[in-house]
């Protein structure tokens, strides 16, 4: 809480303004920026100085690692992130490579289950993953990415949490995660949980212990009909100590994360919080 709260108040200090194309509104804007999150304990990072709805960000990831393309999917595991950018996006609308209602494109999970190399043969790079690494493997190409240049205009967005880097020592796992924007009011506490819960799951079903997160961020950035709330009640706020994460012990594999697993499989210990912020989402 401490390192989002100073690069929060970083930006309101050192912030340039940037006009944004797609959303057609101003940033102030930063960059670089690293997180360091230890999740060896169960500590999940959940910002503290509002309310966080921390299980749809779960369901975001786990949706991505299931390789979903629509947004009806990601709605049933219970997160509706997806629907504005799948459905209200103009240039996404008027895309030939748009599927229908819902469609998202070729974008997060369908590139880390599904990448297209130049012949057309669809690579699993998740798959890989998890099977090295339940053998004790790393060989420091332990990489899941987001993000195809080639294939960028058939997709809604492009991956914002793009590249996700799993390294183990031993039967310690560490991951290294990659973001090229960080909205830090509406999507930060999201992808933090994001990267927290990622690492925990994949040392889950590896038979590893979960060990440091490092989430890297390159442009951090607060759009400007953010900023008044950012200064006046998020910044003011006292953070309180951090909750817990409880996994149902029965997910053991990629398969059960595939098939059965829903939000229910998920418990967060101890979560205090100040009250939500109504902060806008630009689509």
């Amino acid at each position: 809480m401490d390192a989002y709260l100073k690069l929060c108040q970083r930006v309101i200090d050192e912030g340039v303004w940037v006009e944004n194309t797609r959303t057609g509104k101003r940033c102030l804007t930063v960059i670089n920026a690293d997180f360091e999150y230890d999740v060896s304990d169960g500590t999940l990072p959940v910002l503290t100085t509002k309310k966080l709805f921390w299980k749809p960000a779960i369901a975001e990831m786990l949706g991505y690692l299931r390789g979903y393309q629509s947004a009806a999917q990601f709605r049933a595991l219970g997160c509706n992130t997806w629907n504005a950018n799948a459905n209200e996006n103009a240039a996404w609308l008027a895309n030939h490579h748009r599927q229908g209602e819902d469609d998202m494109g070729r974008c997060y999970g369908v590139q880390g289950r599904g990448w297209r190399n130049p012949e057309g043969k669809e690579i699993d790079q998740l798959r890989k993953i998890v099977d090295h690494l339940s053998r004790g493997i790393d060989d420091r190409r332990e990489i899941m990415t987001f993000y195809n240049p080639g294939e960028l205009d058939r997709a809604c967005l492009a991956a914002c949490m793009h590249t996700h880097t799993f390294s183990l020592l031993g039967d310690r796992l560490y991951l290294t995660s990659y973001q090229r924007s960080d909205d830090l009011p509406l999507g930060h506490g999201f992808n933090q949980v994001q990267v927290g819960w990622l690492l925990m799951i994949i040392a889950r079903i590896t038979g590893n212990r979960p060990a440091k997160a490092f989430h890297k961020i390159v442009n951090a950035h607060v759009y400007e009909d953010q900023l008044d709330q950012l200064k006046t009640i998020q910044l003011q706020r006292t953070p309180y100590p951090l909750p817990k994460l409880k996994i149902n012990p029965d997910i053991k594999s990629l398969s059960d994360l595939e098939t059965w697993v829903t939000l229910d499989d998920f418990e967060l210990e101890g979560y205090r919080h100040h009250p939500a912020i109504p902060y806008r989402f630009s689509v």
